[in-house]
């Protein structure tokens, strides 16, 4: 049975113009004790300033390691969201990030389908996928590593289309990164849709989702980048607990939520019910 561990996703310092050191730092005073980072292709401005958390995988992996051995905090994964349906973005990225994601010491690259191109088919879009995901499954099973789709866009808003994009290529380096606040925004079940896939879930993306924007949003939309703190919202998180504790491996809960406040809060919360 899998045990719980607590962890947070990157963008909680989007909006406080630091770097990413300084992000995991934060983290590990909050007492997180896994960050999640979110990495990207080539040079940007705001990153390359210090302003904002994410980091080029033209840079030496070990910053990212040694930032997190100073900090005494570990890696759950990586956000290395690209469109799978578009092989000419998704491909050559991901297969950099697994790589990256090795030598870092990250044992989980995270991924979703879209958006997709505005010209293909649903057929032609399942089958540019299973090419992206057979040529990032030969680099991620030699390496150990596994890559989680996430219930996010148009085909995976369902537990019918994620489930089909899974099964596209049978590798065990493919399981399911799960996000109780996109699958709760798509209009489902979010217990009964985890419970569905806890065989395959590789990480967890813990996100609550504010009455105000369910009231909103849910059955209007496929997904969301943060939520509101844990405990703010709608989710169940003594149900969701109970439910990875049937994981065949440990999961860490990555909170996915927008600013250091709702992060400190989500821990208090998340820690209290274990």
């Amino acid at each position: 049975m899998g045990k719980i561990h607590f962890g947070i996703n990157m963008e909680f310092v989007r909006h406080a113009d630091k770097n990413f050191e300084w992000g995991v730092r934060k983290a590990a005073e909050l007492g997180y004790e896994y960050v999640e980072p979110m990495v990207h292709w080539g040079r940007e401005l705001l990153s390359e300033a210090g302003y904002f958390h994410s980091v080029s995988m033209l840079d030496d992996p070990l910053r990212v390691k040694r930032a997190c051995a100073a900090a005494g905090i570990a890696l759950s994964g990586f956000s290395t969201h690209t469109p799978l349906c578009k092989p000419e973005i998704s491909t050559e990225y991901l297969k950099q990030a697994i790589r990256f994601a090795a030598e870092c010491g990250a044992p989980v690259v995270n991924t979703d389908e879209g958006p997709k191109p505005a010209w293909t088919t649903a057929a032609e879009d399942h089958t540019l996928m299973r090419y992206t995901l057979m040529e990032a499954a030969k680099v991620a099973e030699p390496r150990g590593i596994l890559i989680g789709i996430e219930p996010h866009q148009q085909y995976s808003r369902s537990p019918e289309g994620l489930d089909r994009i899974v099964k596209l290529v049978k590798s065990p380096a493919i399981g399911v990164n799960f996000d109780t606040g996109n699958s709760y925004l798509c209009g489902h079940d979010p217990y009964k849709w985890l419970a569905r896939v806890v065989g395959r879930l590789v990480h967890l993306h813990a996100k609550d989702i504010a009455v105000e924007q369910s009231d909103a949003e849910r059955g209007k939309v496929t997904g969301t980048p943060v939520g509101c703190a844990c405990g703010d919202g709608v989710i169940d998180w003594p149900r969701v607990i109970r439910i990875c504790r049937r994981a065949r491996r440990d999961v860490v809960f990555s909170v996915e939520c927008g600013t250091i406040a709702q992060a400190e809060r989500s821990i208090a919360h998340l820690r209290k019910l274990l």
